[in-house]
């Protein structure tokens, strides 16, 4: 059995990245087609300018060492000099046309890269953000537009005109001498081939290492500034400093090895073309020596070479360029080929939602690769209006419930139906800005409190937006702000406390006005004032819809039509909450009891810590 080496796989797989990178770049330059047109016709006729100018630099000096000054040596040399300056006035020309077209293509290919990456990573899964820093997923993509840039003027700016180059260097030599042309041809292309196999051999693996390495330290920073807060808490910036330290340490030696062998690949090949440069040179000595070649001549082959010999040395940083900006687009050009989490089925149509039912039809679901599924052919009505709560163990499946109602996961048997419909079979941002949510822990955006709360309904008016703070008790401390609605509330809301974050979410579900409402452990966490705000607030946003309340604190759901229990996938128990305290051996009312009791001792300690200060207060 034969055993691939490791240098061999690295080897294929810079290869496969390789295409992958430049057939992605090619979709999108196909769809910018006439500018990319424009942009290699005015570098091929700049470039063919560069080539003509030898042959007549040769003529001119060919004039010049004749020694005659007859009338004919003049015209000769006014020609080849009128001659070089036209085409010198083309090359500036072309060029100059060639970089407003670049200019053109590149910014809307990158502004087309970047919005399409964003509407992707906006569709992945929930697991999928779960398993990835916000950091690093920003990095990816800001690396990969910016190497765009990179690519876009090495490919048409730099190797497209050295391509035409070196075939038509060596073909006007091969013209006059084919000794010298093969010469130059044959050079030429050993030289491309050597820095074609040191780019893909040696520096494309280090590369893809040092921007795996560069992804994570943007996580890493990422993850420490967003939990800046956590950090003071526990004093903990010498530790975060430590831990990033180890981060950049391994980073900084991926890319000095990188930088290294890149470093000696450009040795490598500047002693190749230093080689060639000695056999094209001796070679013309010799054709002159033989008398195969004027002065004028030589000095053509020269230049020609002089030409060719730039182009050379630039080609070599050009590859090198267009490794670097393949391996930086690799992460951004791979989440074309990352499913999306839950994608829209063909066909799918907005979903109408007026009366609110709500049906779980025979679900069966697992998530990724359990076994087990969490569901086994589950089936539940809400009636259209009806308040439900949620009640169980973590990971009963109440948040599950929710997710799935969302459609964050697709079902694996069965089906959900809301009003009728089938959820699989409508678009899911219609059906999600039907599904009002407060979540257990509000995200907001680092933007004011106005369009925080006006997320759900973007055209609402001032006093819409000021009627929906009122009705869920955030008017009074919004009006408190230095800035009242127009306020920034800093990133994810950390200018907030808990509980104001939570009443600019339900502020924010009052404006949406969506016919079924989820409150997720709305009120988990929060002091007993902020808690009493809350709830009051809730009764008032659950009323006339359907609503599904997620409860661990019992005392949010008591006035509830209907709650289910959940346990291991299954609803054990189901009814209000009269009847549930009074089942004998219920989980529900087990966890009632519980809480009950804690309540219970946390009232004793408060009054004992009374008693305690009365004493002192006496003494």
């Amino acid at each position: 059995m034969s055993r691939t080496s490791p240098q061999n796989s690295d080897h294929r797989k810079s290869r496969n990245v390789v295409r992958e990178v430049l057939a992605f770049l090619m979709r999108h330059w196909r769809r910018e087609a006439w500018c990319v047109a424009g942009i290699a016709v005015s570098m091929l006729v700049a470039t063919g300018a560069d080539l003509l100018l030898p042959v007549f630099s040769g003529r001119l000096v060919d004039a010049v060492a004749s020694g005659a000054a007859h009338a004919s040596t003049l015209r000769a040399a006014g020609y080849a000099i009128a001659a070089m300056a036209g085409l010198g006035a083309v090359l500036a020309l072309a060029r100059y046309l060639a970089f407003l077209g670049i200019v053109r293509l590149t910014v809307r290919l990158m502004t087309r890269m970047a919005s399409d990456a964003f509407w992707r990573v906006q569709r992945f899964s929930t697991d999928w953000h779960a398993n990835n820093f916000a950091g690093s997923i920003v990095r990816r993509i800001t690396r990969g537009i910016w190497a765009v840039d990179m690519m876009d003027d090495t490919l048409l700016l730099a190797l497209l005109p050295a391509v035409l180059v070196l075939i038509g260097c060596p073909l006007l030599l091969g013209w006059r001498w084919p000794a010298m042309g093969l010469l130059v041809g044959a050079g030429a292309l050993a030289y491309v081939g050597v820095s074609v196999a040191l780019s893909l051999g040696l520096i494309a693996p280090a590369a893809r290492l040092s921007n795996a390495q560069d992804t994570r330290m943007g996580g890493a920073l990422a993850d420490a500034i967003t939990c800046n807060t956590a950090v003071k808490s526990f004093g903990a910036e010498g530790r975060e400093d430590a831990r990033l330290r180890k981060v950049l340490l391994k980073w900084g030696g991926r890319t000095r090895r990188t930088w290294m062998f890149a470093s000696h690949s450009g040795a490598a090949q500047m002693i190749a073309l230093l080689a060639l440069r000695t056999l094209v040179v001796g070679c013309a000595a010799w054709l002159w020596w033989r008398g195969r070649a004027t002065a004028g001549d030589v000095t053509f082959v020269l230049t020609s070479y002089f030409i060719v010999h730039g182009y050379l040395r630039d080609t070599g940083q050009h590859i090198a360029n267009l490794q670097r900006s393949v391996n930086e687009m690799e992460d951004m050009v791979g989440f074309e080929s990352q499913p999306l989490g839950v994608a829209d089925r063909a066909g799918a149509r907005p979903i109408r939602v007026t009366a609110g039912e709500i049906v779980f039809d025979r679900v069966t679901f697992r998530y990724g690769m359990q076994v087990d599924p969490l569901f086994r052919d589950f089936s539940i009505r809400i009636e259209p209006g009806e308040r439900v709560g949620l009640v169980g163990h973590s990971g009963s499946g109440k948040t599950t419930f929710v997710k799935l109602l969302h459609r964050l996961y697709d079902v694996t048997g069965g089906r959900i139906i809301v009003d009728g419909q089938d959820i699989a079979h409508v678009t899911q941002d219609s059906l999600r800005a039907q599904l009002a949510l407060v979540p257990q822990e509000p995200i907001l955006f680092h933007r004011s409190l106005k369009e925080n709360i006006a997320y759900g309904r973007p055209g609402a008016k001032p006093w819409e937006i000021e009627e929906a703070a009122r009705l869920a008790n955030a008017h009074a401390f919004i009006e408190r702000q230095a800035k009242g609605y127009a306020t920034l509330v800093g990133e994810r809301g950390v200018k907030l406390s808990g509980g104001e974050r939570q009443r600019v979410a339900l502020a924010r579900a009052f404006l949406a006005n969506a016919p079924v409402l989820v409150l997720d452990e709305a009120t988990s966490s929060l002091d007993s004032e902020s808690e009493a705000l809350i709830q009051e607030a809730m009764q008032r946003l659950i009323a006339g819809r359907t609503a599904i309340v997620i409860a661990h604190r019992l005392a949010t759901v008591r006035m509830l039509d209907r709650i289910l229990v959940f346990d291991n996938g299954e609803v054990v128990e189901e009814g209000r909450h009269d009847d549930l305290v009074r089942m004998t051996g219920g989980i529900y009312r087990r966890l009632f009891e519980r809480q009950a009791l804690g309540l219970l001792a946390r009232e004793e300690d408060a009054f004992l810590d009374e008693d305690e200060l009365d004493e002192e207060a006496v003494s």
